[in-house]
């Protein structure tokens, strides 16, 4: 559906209506743009959203979120970015882009030029001097029964699981085989055209590990923060770890309608400084909240301190979801993790272990991963350990438990947020 197109925008664009008067900015568009004809689904009935998706010949209407992919030919665009502009049923349309996973595993020199584009926050540290890598390594933490990242935030402490609690993760699938994970998936879907849920790449099944691995792995120590959650695995990148916005938006409907607590976003794409964030994702947030649904995203791995901070990564800098910074084992900022350089929604919230995280991996192992990605998903897992707390609290009042309980650790709010997240 994108064959033909800048490789970073697919010629769609990403509409959200006013939930009250959704029928009259659709007409609207119909007329005034000429979309495709809409398909309109729901996230319970999504088995043949991935090859909507993908078809050239029609819009499709996520109905629990008010929003929709719509497909409109070149020469109707300006016509479509008119009509939403003044159209007041039509809350905000956004070109829609290209999501990445890309790890970045060998060295490379800093990006020279701009690139509006998603990738995983996995950043396997391998650029820098053994010197470097001894002085982050910190004090020595002991993994005989739990990761240093568990002890790091207290899960060792807490007498909550996650008990029922769903918490989807968003990202390229999971190993539905692995011994650790198999019990977990309450659910699972693939959002991609032409593959399964199963995780080629290996960063999702990494992150779900990371929320809710058993407490009595197979092999090593427990590595999963909330072992009891129950896990909603959508795979919205695909084997390579690409996709468009679209599969996005569909894992975020489907995991909404399913109930889920908590979304976990290990996905970011690089914005400059002083750039707004997107207005698409903070509305999609702000429904989601509604919804009782909270959002939390990865803060971005584009800095290489101390010499550069860069923004807080795309969505993740919208005000509605949390963005995680990432820690190294002595508790300081990581030198990749993003910060505060931008206005509102630029900010960090918290910080989560994020250096040598030990979780599972595709093929029933287990692997070490650096990055934003890896501090995510632990945000995630409290979330799930507060919602067992406080069944009836909203996603708003769980949000704001997670960064009241933050451990203060004297750096600056613009690297950690409120400080080191604590489990209950």
């Amino acid at each position: 559906m994108v064959n033909g197109h800048d490789s970073e925008y697919t010629g769609r664009y990403v509409v959200l209506f006013d939930r009250s008067s959704q029928e009259s900015g659709i007409s609207a568009l119909s007329s005034a743009a000429g979309i495709a004809p809409l398909e309109r689904v729901t996230g319970t009935e999504s088995g043949n959203v991935a090859e909507l998706l993908e078809r050239p010949d029609v819009s499709v209407l996520f109905e629990d979120l008010s929003a929709a992919v719509v497909e409109v030919r070149p020469e109707q665009r300006h016509a479509l970015v008119t009509t939403a502009e003044a159209e007041p049923s039509i809350v905000t349309a956004e070109p829609e882009r290209m999501v990445h996973a890309l790890p970045i595993t060998t060295p490379q020199q800093a990006p020279t030029e701009f690139f509006p584009a998603f990738r995983s926050d996995e950043d396997v540290i391998t650029r820098h001097t053994m010197a470097e890598t001894a002085a982050v390594q910190g004090p020595s933490w002991i993994e005989d029964g739990y990761t240093w990242g568990l002890q790091a935030i207290r899960t060792h402490l807490s007498h909550l699981t996650g008990d029922g609690v769903k918490v989807a993760v968003l990202d390229t699938g999971v190993d539905t085989d692995h011994p650790d994970l198999a019990g977990q998936l309450e659910a699972s879907e693939s959002f991609v055209p032409g593959e399964t849920v199963e995780d080629v790449h290996g960063h999702g099944t990494h992150c779900i590990g990371t929320v809710a691995g058993p407490a009595d792995p197979q092999q090593g120590p427990r590595y999963g923060v909330a072992p009891e959650a129950r896990i909603l695995a959508a795979k919205v990148l695909d084997n390579m770890g690409n996709g468009p916005d679209g599969q996005i938006l569909a894992g975020m409907a489907w995991a909404v309608s399913h109930g889920a607590r908590v979304i976990s976003m290990s996905v970011g794409a690089r914005v400059r400084p002083g750039e707004l964030f997107p207005q698409t994702y903070e509305m999609l947030a702000v429904r989601a909240l509604a919804l009782g649904t909270q959002i939390v995203a990865a803060a971005g791995n584009d800095s290489r301190r101390p010499a550069r901070t860069a923004p807080v990564s795309r969505p993740a800098n919208c005000p509605s979801i949390l963005s995680v910074a990432a820690l190294d084992t002595a508790l300081a900022p990581a030198h990749f993790s993003n910060g505060a350089v931008n206005g509102q929604g630029g900010e960090i919230n918290i910080a989560a272990p994020g250096w040598q995280v030990r979780s599972a991996v595709p093929g029933g192992g287990y692997r070490a991963m650096n990055g934003t990605s890896m501090a995510t998903p632990h945000a995630a897992g409290v979330v799930a350990l507060l919602a067992q707390a406080h069944p009836d609290a909203s996603a708003a009042d769980l949000s704001a438990a997670l960064v009241a309980s933050a451990f203060p650790l004297g750096q600056p709010a613009a690297d950690i947020g409120a400080g080191l997240l604590q489990a209950p």
